[in-house]
């Protein structure tokens, strides 16, 4: 890719000819594109690379996203969309007679998943104790307080704007949360998606609003700057999604050949 896509800390800069690019954060930019292109839902099981220097048990260099993108829907249907496509991942894989070996009780979750806005996640890890200030990301610490409190797959919506992408759908007017939403394990995070920004002159003004140069974007922009569809998708992790499912400690062991910040080559 030639620009960020979920923020320049987290970039693989690599050499393309007499170019700098970088290797695929996410197909965000281009789900978003096609919308304008007459296909209307896409997705796409592809590989993502985030440089990102944590050595954690949910951390990988290299990861399988699922990706969904639906013209003409907002943040509320792309969540139905995605609640029951982990209801129908659990359902196919319960009956599996492998699960014996894992000597797993595996349950399909109900739905719909209970949702939680972020100021009642943030009034909830408070409560719990944990020190956490409005309008900071939730850590891995509040991560795990806040899935001990819920104890089910839950959503939480309605997040800030200052810390979610440049094109996540801004909820109104005079407010300064977007129609954003994480899909959350009790353990850990699993999905992130929002209604995105349609409009031409709000996405130029929300990427420049980052420190984003608007010009790296103009392959982008382009596709919005004659008429883009209201839109709405999420990127769903694979490997979480298979580590949180079988009950397995660390993500290294559900990837056959894990990278990670120590290990480039099996």
């Amino acid at each position: 890719m030639s620009a960020a896509t979920e923020g320049g800390t987290a970039l693989f800069p690599i050499s393309y000819f007499e170019r700098e690019a970088f290797l695929n954060q996410s197909p965000q930019l281009y789900k978003q594109m096609l919308m304008a292109s007459g296909f209307d839902r896409v997705y796409e099981i592809a590989p993502i690379f985030r440089a990102e220097e944590h050595d954690t048990t949910k951390h990988l260099n290299e990861a399988t996203s699922i990706d969904v993108e639906v013209a003409f829907e907002d943040h509320e249907y792309v969540m139905t969309l995605l609640e029951e496509l982990i209801a129908v991942a659990y359902t196919n894989v319960v009956d599996y007679p492998g699960l014996a070996k894992l000597d797993l009780n595996l349950e399909v979750p109900k739905v719909p998943f209970r949702r939680i806005t972020y100021d009642e996640a943030i009034e909830l890890i408070s409560g719990a104790g944990e020190e956490i200030v409005w309008g900071e990301d939730i850590g891995t610490s509040a991560e795990h307080t806040l899935g001990k409190i819920i104890g089910e797959l839950y959503f939480i919506t309605d997040w800030p704007c200052a810390i979610k992408p440049f094109y996540a759908q801004p909820a109104g007017e005079g407010k300064d949360t977007c129609n954003a939403f994480d899909l959350m394990h009790p353990r850990l995070e699993l999905s992130s998606g929002s209604q995105r920004v349609h409009s031409y002159e709000l996405l130029k003004q929300q990427i420049e609003s980052k420190g984003l140069s608007a010009d790296s974007f103009e392959f982008y922009l382009d596709a919005f700057r004659y008429g883009m569809p209201p839109h709405a998708g999420w990127g769903l992790g694979a490997e979480r999604l298979l580590m949180c499912m079988l009950e397995i400690g660390n993500i290294r062991e559900v990837v056959l050949f894990p990278r990670d910040r120590k290990r480039l080559v099996p």
